[in-house]
């Protein structure tokens, strides 16, 4: 029987070297709710043994009955009939099975009938869902709406709304995206207006939502006649209902079991969730950390689901005599994908509990401030933290999303033509990874957000600090890579600041993104190698593949090989 948890090696590794205390300490109120709630944890090592027993659950669920339903909702899908969205058959047993376990309610906290989970562990069972089916971590992993219903709306708007999700009633969506503002929110034209009793209601259309046919839908809405920018959107709250109706659902290349919808609002009755005017500048921009890291967990999944396959498939298929997977070219692309999934397995986990901390000292310094208590020094770790999670997310959807997409297509490559047919799992992998470097955000989009970070070298006294440890063993070798493949970025970045042109650095952006980030990941990977031994293979691949790109990206700055690029309209005209 297989679970997907505990036979993770490499995930076992990562949740037994998590370091949550800070954020659970925060979470459980110094452990004062065991008072309270007679199954909520007394100390930090009660709780690591209570969140392991539910990831076991969630890997059973997964590995068992999710991943054993999804071929057949994937040839189902979701269908629009009599103006009603119907989930496949596998997908309502799917959340049934979920609601039964009391999993959708991970994250929320147990006065609302919620798990009060880390978002560390959440996005781990994040994870272990979308191996076992894409689509489906798209509904579960839409807690986050009432997530930032529970940071920013009003103690009756938690109430009304949150225990529904924890029940399974709900499920939910985030209506954002419109047919004429796709990335660029602030041009957001769905309109929010009151009556002469103040009751809010929305008029307009919302296109590629997903699971736009939830029962609660966070809406992006302009607020404020005469705007045009993200100062005048605001963040509602509302029922999905004869209000609001799904004009289609998009026929998509995979993740077949997620509805994708175009909706329409006509006057749908709505509550303001905070202060009007925020909902882009701070609600959004919130809700994204956990949207880039929500998408990164499906991507990481599905890559681990695909590495599976292709392996199971190399071990069984025989070539000329013996096992294609004792042909060193297949064995070589199978360690690549290996590789590729501890590494960023590693850096999912480490900027997960980054964001982690990031939202409990949030929560901390709230309380104190209620309290009329000090907060100064939690305030400048805060301001340090979230400069690290502006950077180090947008860097882990792009490095994820886009490694998703590398891996399944090699391992559709190891099948050969038989990956090419409907019976094998791995070319719905292929399709439904297709999305995950799309959606909330593009690639480039995330290089975008991440060079600014970059540029200004904010991970400095990171490195720094990496550099003067002693490394011992196996990977003492290799910090001497990375300090040339840092050196390698501080030519790179010295050379693109002294042409002071902004053009060119936006062009050079992708490569420094990438300079940047495996110099990251290359020091968490030793640091996970000075624990296991095991990762030292790990480590040693990875870094010396990196300083091979590292320096592949140097030149692609300084050639001239951007001049091309530079001068595109005239070329391309």
């Amino acid at each position: 029987m297989p679970n997907f948890f505990k036979d993770n090696k490499d995930l076992q590794f990562i949740f037994n070297n998590l370091d949550l205390r800070e954020v659970v300490d925060i979470a459980e109120d110094s452990f004062t709710q065991a008072k309270e709630f007679n199954y909520a944890p007394t100390d930090y090592e009660d709780a690591i043994e209570n969140y392991r027993k539910v990831l076991e659950v969630v890997g059973d669920i997964a590995g068992n009955f999710i991943a054993e339903r999804a071929s057949d909702v994937d040839e189902e899908g979701a269908v629009l009939k009599d103006g009603k969205v119907h989930y496949a058959k596998g997908t309502q047993e799917n959340l049934k099975q979920l609601a039964q376990a009391d999993l959708l309610g991970m994250i929320f906290p147990r006065k609302y009938g919620g798990l009060n989970f880390p978002f560390t562990l959440y996005v781990m069972s994040t994870e272990l869902i979308a191996t076992a089916d894409a689509s489906l971590m798209n509904i579960f992993g839409l807690q986050d709406i009432g997530d930032t219903i529970m940071k920013f709306g009003s103690e009756e708007q938690r109430q009304e709304f949150l225990p529904g999700f924890c029940r399974g009633e709900y499920t939910g969506a985030m209506a954002l995206t419109e047919p004429d503002a796709g990335s660029d929110l602030q041009a957001v034209k769905l309109h929010a207006y009151q009556d002469e009793k103040g009751q809010w209601y929305l008029k307009g259309v919302k296109r590629f939502i997903t699971n736009g046919n939830g029962n609660i839908l966070l809406v992006l809405a302009r607020s404020e006649p005469g705007t045009k920018d993200g100062r005048g959107l605001s963040m509602f709250a509302c029922y999905g209902g004869d209000k609001i109706k799904v004009r289609r659902i998009e026929n998509k290349l995979g993740i077949h079991g997620s509805p994708t919808c175009e909706l329409q609002f006509n006057d749908a009755p709505a509550q303001l969730v905070g202060q009007r005017k925020f909902g882009l500048i701070k609600y959004v921009f919130d809700l994204m950390y956990r949207a880039r890291m929500g998408v990164s967990a499906q991507a990481l999944g599905i890559a681990q689901a695909a590495y599976g396959e292709a392996l199971k498939y190399a071990k069984a298929r025989e070539q000329f005599g013996k096992s294609i997977y004792n042909i060193p070219v297949v064995a070589n692309m199978l360690i690549d994908m290996r590789v590729i999934i501890e590494a960023n397995r590693a850096l999912f986990y480490n900027v997960a509990q980054i964001v982690d901390l990031k939202e409990k000292l949030d929560e901390k310094i709230n309380k104190l401030k209620a309290e009329g208590k000090p907060f100064s020094e939690e305030n400048i770790r805060l301001k340090k933290i979230v400069k690290e999670a502006n950077l180090l997310t947008p860097v882990v959807k792009f490095i994820l999303t886009e490694s998703a997409n590398k891996i399944t297509y090699d391992a559709l490559q190891i099948h050969g033509g038989t990956g090419y047919m409907k019976e094998f799992k791995v070319e719905r992998l292929a399709r439904d990874a297709r999305i995950t470097n799309i959606y909330e955000g593009t690639s480039q989009l995330q290089i975008v957000a991440a060079i600014g970070g970059v540029v200004n070298d904010i991970l400095a006294e990171k490195f720094d600090d990496w550099e003067k440890k002693n490394y011992k063993g196996g990977v003492a070798p290799l910090v001497n890579h990375l300090i040339e493949i840092r050196e390698i970025f501080k030519d790179a970045l010295k050379y693109v600041l002294e042409r002071k042109d902004p053009v060119f650095q936006e062009v050079a952006a992708k490569d420094l993104v990438e300079l940047y980030s495996c110099l990251y990941i290359g020091y968490i990977l030793l640091d996970q190698a000075e624990i296991e031994p095991n990762k030292v293979f790990v480590a040693n691949r990875y870094v010396l593949t990196s300083l091979a790109n590292a320096r592949k990206n140097a030149e692609s700055i300084k050639d001239g090989l951007f001049g091309d690029i530079l001068h595109a309209e005239k070329i391309l005209a």
